[in-house]
């Protein structure tokens, strides 16, 4: 039987891991499977490609689905990925990463700050974090640099004085010498991070697919959160994402496994992290309205068809 090739775009991280495992263990070749698995540079090269057919599978933040289902999205209102949520994937820390010589957040005031966009829910996160400490978003230039690894190469290389940051890179920015000033799980309890999300159209006519993908997902997941392959999916890591500095894993593994900030046992979502993106779009977002239903940016009925969902 030849293999279905099913196209699927992320952003860099160690969320990556049960896909990778998934990819290893041969679980999506069991599906009938091949996946063509690419690696975005923003969260507006993401939409604009899943928007152009390009893509079949994004693995994006719950507040990216929210944002262009209500026009909002950062790309602008003309592109419209059609994301609707499949599963839940992570809680998601992010971390605020500043440079050397930071030591509270006044000093941010007339410097800069590197972020994927200018309204997603990542910089609904450090507006949040800036005005629970006094800091008005008039006083930080917001520089929208791209995905993580870029946003931290501008910061390691001095461009931008801080910026939001997963694993792995959190832990590679704190092994390289700078600080974390804050981060989400200290605010807030449960915080909806990264999802799996079809293109609408793309889920209905394919709902095999699609739970072909999430049952070798959800297997890579066991597979990663199986205490008995701890060294193996540690050396994964390491194989699939180089720029991992060796006593970095370790750090990057805990949070990964943490029920506090890494991957979402099932690929359950979670309704109080996805009321707190929704709370943090009403607040910050441009369209005024007060957004509460989470369910409208949903369709679990392929996990529910697996019996996976919680």
């Amino acid at each position: 039987m030849t293999a279905r090739t099913l196209r699927v775009i992320a952003f860099p991280g160690a969320p990556n891991l049960p896909t990778f495992a998934a990819i290893a263990n041969g679980c999506f070749a069991d599906e009938g499977l091949e996946l063509d698995l690419k690696l975005t540079p923003s969260s507006v090269e993401q939409a604009r490609a899943t928007a152009a057919g390009d893509c079949d599978i994004a693995c994006t933040a719950f507040d990216n689905v929210v944002a262009y289902a209500e026009g909002q999205g950062a790309a602008g209102p003309d592109v419209d990925p059609g994301y609707v949520v499949v599963a839940g994937a992570t809680q998601l820390e992010l971390s605020l990463v500043v440079t050397p010589g930071i030591e509270t957040f006044a000093d941010l005031r007339g410097r800069s700050v590197a972020l994927d966009a200018l309204a997603t829910g990542f910089a609904f996160v450090l507006y949040d974090m800036m005005a629970r400490n006094g800091i008005g978003m008039s006083e930080v230039e917001m520089a929208a640099v791209g995905a993580t690894p870029q946003r931290w190469q501008s910061v390691k290389a001095g461009t931008h004085a801080a910026t939001l940051t997963i694993e792995p890179f959190t832990s590679i920015a704190v092994k390289s010498g700078f600080r974390v000033l804050a981060r989400s799980s200290d605010i807030y309890d449960s915080y909806q991070g990264g999802v799996i999300a079809a293109r609408r159209g793309f889920a209905a006519r394919h709902p095999d697919a699609v739970q072909g993908f999430l049952r070798a997902y959800l297997r890579g997941l066991a597979w990663v959160r199986d205490p008995a392959n701890r060294d193996a999916a540690e050396a994964l890591l390491q194989e699939r994402m180089p720029e991992v500095q060796p006593q970095a894993v370790r750090p990057v593994m805990e949070s990964l496994l943490s029920p506090r900030s890494g991957l979402t046992p099932g690929a359950a979502v979670l309704p109080e992290g996805m009321a707190n993106v929704l709370g943090l779009r009403t607040r910050f977002g441009a369209g005024g309205a007060v957004l509460s239903d989470a369910g409208k940016y949903l369709d679990l009925s392929h996990l529910e068809a697996l019996g996976a969902a919680r």
